[in-house]
């Protein structure tokens, strides 16, 4: 069976983690999604990514037994930036990436749903940051991300006591987009993707490319990369049918050009 199973349903990419029986985030693991993102990279038709979980789990976290096999801080710090790269990759992707999220998100698979730009989780989904009851931290960027979503104070305490939090209390927190039923969080992460993918993929591939630079503290790049896209999209194909399906009160017919 693959680590991560990959399949193409309305152009949207539907990647499952599939190692029981936590889906630990084993090297292995690491090196089968960047590969699928390669796959998804080179095929246009795809205009959205959800990222689930087999089993009982999204992800519990990193492999902790393979961190045995290592024998120096060179071949830990190695690791890190592995994870960190990939995760990077995820944040940036130019395909909109949601993770849906059951059972339990924690240590790197909290860090692989946080690099992901939308995340719907359970209600009753643990999500957290639990290195330090290892006497270890975070390793894939979570000490940099986590305050992004919950702020400072709370991810000091997340991440200093290793308590997590359900999915209700992590979108109360903005860490979670929706929290729902367990029976309900894929449904609900495919219809959202389904509604990202009736748009243009002239104006998806636009804010994918625009929304980082807030993130990164750029406004005045980011406002002036906003006006060229603007412009540049405006004389599109999809620009015209978008607008001319307003004016007749009918839903557009984009052709992604």
């Amino acid at each position: 069976m693959a680590i991560i199973s990959y399949e193409i349903n309305n152009q949207i990419a539907v990647l499952t983690i599939q190692s029981p029986p936590a889906n630990a985030l084993s090297v292995q693991l690491l090196d089968s999604l960047s590969d699928t993102l390669d796959k998804i990279e080179s095929d246009a038709s795809i205009k959205a990514v959800v990222i689930k979980g087999d089993g009982k789990f999204f992800s519990a976290g990193a492999d902790i037994k393979e961190f045995t096999s290592l024998q120096s801080a060179s071949e830990y710090e190695s690791l890190s930036e592995k994870g960190q790269q990939l995760f990077d990759r995820i944040e940036h992707f130019k395909i909109p990436v949601i993770a849906a999220i059951h059972g339990a998100a924690l240590g790197g698979g909290l860090e692989l749903a946080m690099a992901c730009h939308i995340r719907i989780g359970t209600v009753n989904a643990k999500l957290g940051l639990p290195e330090t009851t290892l006497g270890i931290i975070p390793g894939f960027a979570g000490t940099q991300r986590l305050p992004r979503f919950v702020g400072a104070a709370k991810a000091y305490e997340m991440i200093l006591t290793g308590q997590p939090m359900t999915g209700t209390e992590a979108k109360a927190n903005g860490l979670l987009n929706q929290a729902v039923d367990e029976k309900e969080v894929f449904d609900t992460a495919y219809t959202l993707a389904e509604n990202i993918v009736d748009k243009s993929k002239l104006s998806i591939n636009a804010v994918m490319e625009l929304v980082p630079f807030a993130n990164t503290g750029q406004f005045q790049q980011g406002i002036r990369e906003e006006a060229k896209a603007f412009a540049d999209i405006f004389s599109s194909e999809d620009a015209k049918e978008g607008v001319q399906a307003f004016i007749e009160k009918r839903k557009p017919a984009f052709k992604d050009k």
